[in-house]
Protein backbone atom coordinates (compact mmCIF):
# COMPACT_ATOMS: atom_id res chain seq x y z
CA UNK A 1 0.00 0.00 0.00
CA UNK A 2 1.57 3.09 -0.61
CA UNK A 3 0.59 6.10 1.10
CA UNK A 4 2.12 9.34 -0.50
CA UNK A 5 0.10 12.11 -1.39
CA UNK A 6 0.79 13.19 -4.68
CA UNK A 7 -1.27 15.28 -7.71
CA UNK A 8 -0.50 14.52 -11.39
CA UNK A 9 1.28 17.38 -13.24
CA UNK A 10 1.81 18.66 -16.92
CA UNK A 11 4.97 19.69 -18.43
CA UNK A 12 4.43 23.52 -19.24
CA UNK A 13 7.39 25.66 -20.77
CA UNK A 14 10.64 24.99 -20.48
CA UNK A 15 13.16 27.58 -19.88
CA UNK A 16 16.97 27.96 -19.80
CA UNK A 17 19.28 30.50 -18.71
CA UNK A 18 21.50 32.55 -16.86
CA UNK A 19 21.49 33.70 -13.65
CA UNK A 20 22.57 37.30 -13.07
CA UNK A 21 26.55 38.15 -12.04
CA UNK A 22 26.21 38.80 -8.15
CA UNK A 23 23.16 38.62 -7.39
CA UNK A 24 21.39 36.18 -4.95
CA UNK A 25 20.21 33.01 -6.57
CA UNK A 26 17.09 32.24 -4.72
CA UNK A 27 16.03 35.80 -5.24
CA UNK A 28 16.83 35.48 -9.04
CA UNK A 29 14.64 32.30 -9.57
CA UNK A 30 11.69 33.73 -7.69
CA UNK A 31 11.54 36.82 -9.65
CA UNK A 32 11.98 35.17 -12.83
CA UNK A 33 9.20 33.01 -11.87
CA UNK A 34 7.06 36.52 -10.59
CA UNK A 35 7.61 38.04 -13.93
CA UNK A 36 7.30 34.86 -16.09
CA UNK A 37 3.56 34.25 -14.44
CA UNK A 38 5.19 30.29 -12.95
CA UNK A 39 3.74 28.83 -10.00
CA UNK A 40 5.13 25.85 -10.04
CA UNK A 41 7.97 24.67 -11.44
CA UNK A 42 11.16 22.16 -10.93
CA UNK A 43 14.69 23.56 -11.74
CA UNK A 44 18.38 22.36 -11.57
CA UNK A 45 21.33 25.00 -11.65
CA UNK A 46 25.06 24.29 -11.83
CA UNK A 47 27.80 27.01 -11.98
CA UNK A 48 29.52 28.92 -9.37
CA UNK A 49 29.07 30.93 -6.07
CA UNK A 50 31.32 33.44 -4.34
CA UNK A 51 29.43 33.14 -1.54
CA UNK A 52 27.22 30.84 0.06
CA UNK A 53 24.34 30.40 2.66
CA UNK A 54 23.58 26.41 3.65
CA UNK A 55 22.20 24.58 6.59
CA UNK A 56 20.11 21.85 7.70
CA UNK A 57 16.93 21.42 9.78
CA UNK A 58 17.04 20.52 13.58
CA UNK A 59 14.42 17.72 13.35
CA UNK A 60 14.29 18.39 17.34
CA UNK A 61 14.37 21.61 18.13
CA UNK A 62 12.57 22.19 14.69
CA UNK A 63 14.20 25.01 13.71
CA UNK A 64 16.71 25.44 10.62
CA UNK A 65 20.51 25.95 11.58
CA UNK A 66 22.48 27.83 8.94
CA UNK A 67 26.02 29.26 8.19
CA UNK A 68 27.26 31.05 5.99
CA UNK A 69 30.54 31.24 3.87
CA UNK A 70 32.25 33.85 1.75
CA UNK A 71 34.54 31.87 -1.08
CA UNK A 72 34.59 30.50 -4.39
CA UNK A 73 32.80 27.45 -4.77
CA UNK A 74 31.58 24.90 -7.66
CA UNK A 75 27.92 24.12 -7.95
CA UNK A 76 28.26 20.54 -8.66
CA UNK A 77 24.50 20.07 -8.10
CA UNK A 78 21.77 22.34 -6.86
CA UNK A 79 17.95 20.91 -7.33
CA UNK A 80 14.54 22.91 -6.50
CA UNK A 81 11.19 23.17 -6.96
CA UNK A 82 8.82 26.60 -7.45
CA UNK A 83 5.66 26.64 -5.07
CA UNK A 84 3.20 29.50 -3.71
CA UNK A 85 3.47 30.77 0.12
CA UNK A 86 1.06 33.31 0.39
CA UNK A 87 0.21 33.70 -3.65
CA UNK A 88 4.22 34.64 -4.03
CA UNK A 89 6.11 31.85 -5.66
CA UNK A 90 8.85 30.54 -3.72
CA UNK A 91 12.03 28.46 -4.29
CA UNK A 92 12.92 25.70 -1.94
CA UNK A 93 16.48 23.90 -2.86
CA UNK A 94 18.67 22.02 -1.51
CA UNK A 95 22.63 22.13 -3.46
CA UNK A 96 25.47 20.47 -3.27
CA UNK A 97 28.82 22.21 -3.70
CA UNK A 98 33.07 21.90 -3.88
CA UNK A 99 36.09 24.32 -3.06
CA UNK A 100 39.29 24.56 -4.82
CA UNK A 101 40.35 21.34 -3.18
CA UNK A 102 37.35 19.43 -3.95
CA UNK A 103 36.00 19.19 -0.79
CA UNK A 104 32.29 18.97 -0.83
CA UNK A 105 29.99 20.51 1.67
CA UNK A 106 25.72 21.32 0.83
CA UNK A 107 22.36 21.25 2.38
CA UNK A 108 19.32 23.47 1.95
CA UNK A 109 20.25 26.49 0.11
CA UNK A 110 19.55 30.09 1.95
CA UNK A 111 19.28 33.02 0.43
CA UNK A 112 22.42 35.12 0.70
CA UNK A 113 24.01 32.80 -1.95
CA UNK A 114 25.70 34.83 -4.74
CA UNK A 115 25.97 33.49 -8.00
CA UNK A 116 29.29 34.04 -10.02
CA UNK A 117 28.13 32.24 -12.68
CA UNK A 118 25.67 29.84 -13.19
CA UNK A 119 22.98 28.39 -15.84
CA UNK A 120 19.37 27.19 -14.87
CA UNK A 121 16.96 25.06 -16.57
CA UNK A 122 13.15 25.18 -15.44
CA UNK A 123 10.77 23.22 -16.03
CA UNK A 124 6.97 24.87 -15.56
CA UNK A 125 4.63 22.53 -14.38
CA UNK A 126 0.79 22.94 -14.95
CA UNK A 127 -1.92 21.25 -12.96
CA UNK A 128 -3.28 22.32 -9.51
CA UNK A 129 -0.84 24.74 -7.96
CA UNK A 130 0.36 23.90 -4.39
CA UNK A 131 0.64 26.17 -1.64
CA UNK A 132 2.77 25.98 1.37
CA UNK A 133 1.88 26.14 4.63
CA UNK A 134 2.77 24.92 8.13
CA UNK A 135 2.85 21.64 9.48
CA UNK A 136 2.47 21.39 12.57
CA UNK A 137 4.01 17.58 12.92
CA UNK A 138 7.00 18.80 11.27
CA UNK A 139 7.35 22.46 12.13
CA UNK A 140 7.92 23.40 8.21
CA UNK A 141 6.23 24.89 5.67
CA UNK A 142 4.93 22.00 3.49
CA UNK A 143 2.60 21.82 0.02
CA UNK A 144 -0.58 21.40 1.31
CA UNK A 145 -2.83 18.82 -0.87
CA UNK A 146 -6.66 18.97 -0.92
Amino acid sequence: MNDMTGLEMQHGRLFVGRLPYKKDLITSVENFCKESSIDMAVFSIIGAVSSVTIGSYDQKQQVYVSHFEKAPLEILTCTGNISLKKGNPVAHAHIVLCDEEGKTTGGHLFSDTIVFAAEIELQELIGNTLERVYDKNTGLMLWKFI
